[in-house]
């Protein structure tokens, strides 16, 4: 069972490496495709959160590459450099998705209530259980391989409960893109696919999780024999 469970774990992982490429290769081909209309990542931001009344919700740029996210305590959308500057549908796609978590923030979205509550836990399953299961394998202490597991299973859980998040973000963005006319038919097919490629790296990220959980079962279990 532990082989299996193994090379679940490289398969999972090599996939995991697939779709990262995919979304580089994605995100790189459309990120030189400029919009018609000439609006840049934060003007599509800003345009939609005041469309939406979100007028308090800063847009903000951030160093680096595909560092974009939404900061629901700071109440702004971040948007790395080259989406912030850029005319691309790429950009305007990443920038409308991060908009789609403000809202969802204002919206008291459920799912984000939740993940918000297990959020705690899972950050402590994800850097400790591991090592607390890796302790209790080397001490023959299958109490302490069940703390490190279930601590996992939290990290796994809230990775689960972020792709509802994530894939109702994409489907906000794409909705809002096409409602307010701010890209054109072929623009769109770019804004979805790289969106499409990001939610993938979600689903790879909760694969991986869930392959490591089942190894870490299988080990416990075959010291328990």
């Amino acid at each position: 069972m532990t082989t299996i469970t193994f090379f679940l774990m490289i398969a999972v992982f090599v996939a995991t490496l697939f779709i990262q490429f995919w979304l580089q290769r994605t995100y790189a081909r459309y990120s030189r495709v400029a919009n018609s209309r000439g609006a840049t990542g934060e003007q599509v931001a800003r345009a939609i959160l005041d469309a939406y009344g979100l007028h308090h919700v800063k847009v903000e740029m951030v160093p680096g590459a595909l560092t974009d996210h939404y900061d629901p305590i700071a109440k702004a959308v971040r948007l790395s450099e080259p989406n912030f500057h850029s005319p691309s549908a790429a950009a305007l796609a990443v920038a409308a998705h991060e908009v789609g978590h403000a809202i969802q923030d204002a919206k008291s979205y459920a799912w984000l209530r939740v993940r918000h509550s297990i959020l705690p836990i899972a950050n402590i399953g994800s850097m400790f259980g591991p090592w607390i299961f890796l302790a209790g394998m080397l001490l023959q202490a299958t109490g302490l391989m069940s703390i490190g597991l279930w601590l996992f299973a939290a990290a796994a859980l809230f990775q689960l409960i972020t792709l509802p998040i994530e894939f109702d973000a994409s489907n906000r963005a794409l909705n809002i893109l096409k409602k307010m006319n701010l890209l054109d038919r072929s623009e769109m097919d770019g804004a979805r696919a790289v969106l499409t490629a990001a939610a993938l790296t979600y689903v790879a990220a909760l694969a991986n999780s869930v392959a490591t959980l089942l190894h870490y079962a299988a080990i416990m279990m075959s010291n328990r024999e």
